[in-house]
């Protein structure tokens, strides 16, 4: 393994420093909660190694779901990096090849590097709207493709996969002998009805999912892959052990006490989001500079400046962050032109939003 830090996470807000930044809008989640937002307080808990799979009352919430699911199809990991860095290094090797649909989220990116895989990426055009060219998914798969990985609601767009391009991408894994990995982090935040749980639709196919995104609780650092392969499982399950034996008791209590208040929680957030939606889209509306794809789940979306800024856009992001104090995430975290930059819109509050577009719009004033 050749690891190297990812941008994304190098020039990421808490490594510059939250107090150099006025208003942040290139957080990826909803606010974060605290143990009083949510009405918790963690019992007098023993602190024992936890069940290997994680608490089960937590997975069988999770399974709960997805049709044909069961408590046993699921696997509590550290985030959802754990999870995604379960599955890649369970699956990939030097010889091995993975089809990853880019832009991606960076785990998904660097860790097959880091194994030394051949990796062909797929990438997702602003022309096209993002839609995922199954053709060309088709003609890059090989004999010795391993993976198929995607994220829907995507990552940074917002843009989402229909039922049937979904159920077309599972049918072509199937019937070429790979995985389908959906990294659905922010299935729970689709605006127009969520997705099935795409683990449930084969038994070829592993989500993973996270309470990071939707929820905001990424401090307690639960996520969790689903596999209806019970081999498969059991391998997940090994690599999980060797990394720490087992979950924190703790953040799987929070856990769980979230995903049996869910609906509560997301009720009102899906209202909220979708409000905030309507905000980035009226700006942008007014801003004759920028382009979108406008999203239909998450609380991110990835503008695209018309033309280069005055001073470029190393100059656009100099006066956004120093003369503006607003911060969002360049394209280069995506491996894609810095005349992208993705919006989040869940973090901040409404005011620090408008505040921060308002920013936006003037450091591109130059």
């Amino acid at each position: 393994m050749r690891y190297v830090r990812m941008p994304i996470e190098v020039e990421s807000p808490e490594e510059y420093g939250y107090a150099r930044i006025r208003y942040n809008l290139s957080e990826s989640s909803v606010a974060d909660q605290k143990l009083s937002d949510l009405g918790l307080t963690i019992p007098d808990l023993p602190l024992l190694y936890g069940e290997h799979r994680g608490r089960e009352r937590l997975r069988e919430l999770i399974a709960a779901d997805g049709l044909g699911l069961s408590a046993g199809d699921v696997l509590v990991t550290t985030g959802a990096a754990g999870a995604l860095f379960i599955v890649a290094t369970s699956l990939l090797g030097a010889d091995d090849h993975l089809v990853v649909i880019r832009p991606n989220y960076a785990t998904n990116l660097e860790t097959p590097r880091a194994i030394g895989c051949r990796t062909t990426h797929i990438d997702l055009l602003f022309e096209d709207g993002y839609r995922v060219d199954l053709a060309k998914v088709a003609d890059a798969l090989t004999p010795e493709t391993k993976i198929v990985s995607v994220t829907c609601p995507h990552n940074p767009t917002g843009v989402m996969l229909s039922e049937s391009e979904l159920g077309r991408l599972v049918e072509l894994t199937a019937k070429h002998g790979c995985r389908l990995l959906v990294d659905e982090t922010y299935r729970d935040l689709s605006f127009e009805g969520a997705l099935p749980p795409a683990a449930s639709l084969g038994d070829h196919v592993i989500s993973v999912s996270s309470l990071s995104k939707a929820y905001g609780v990424p401090g307690i650092r639960i996520g969790w892959l689903i596999t209806r392969d019970p081999a498969l499982q059991e391998v997940f399950l090994a690599a999980s052990e060797q990394i720490s034996i087992c979950g924190s008791v703790m953040d799987e209590w929070v856990a769980e006490q979230v995903m049996e208040n869910r609906a509560a929680i997301l009720r009102p957030r899906l209202v909220e989001m979708r409000r905030r939606l309507a905000v980035v889209g009226a700006w942008i509306d007014g801003e004759d500079r920028l382009e979108w794809v406008k999203p239909s789940g998450g609380v991110v979306c990835f503008p695209r400046m018309k033309a280069d800024p005055p001073g470029g856009t190393q100059g656009f992001y100099r006066r956004l962050l120093e003369d503006h104090g607003a911060y969002v995430g360049p394209g280069h975290w995506f491996e894609q032109s810095d005349r992208h930059f993705r919006i989040g819109y869940g973090w901040p509050t409404a005011d620090d939003l408008e505040a921060g577009l308002a920013a936006i719009s003037a450091a591109l004033d130059g």
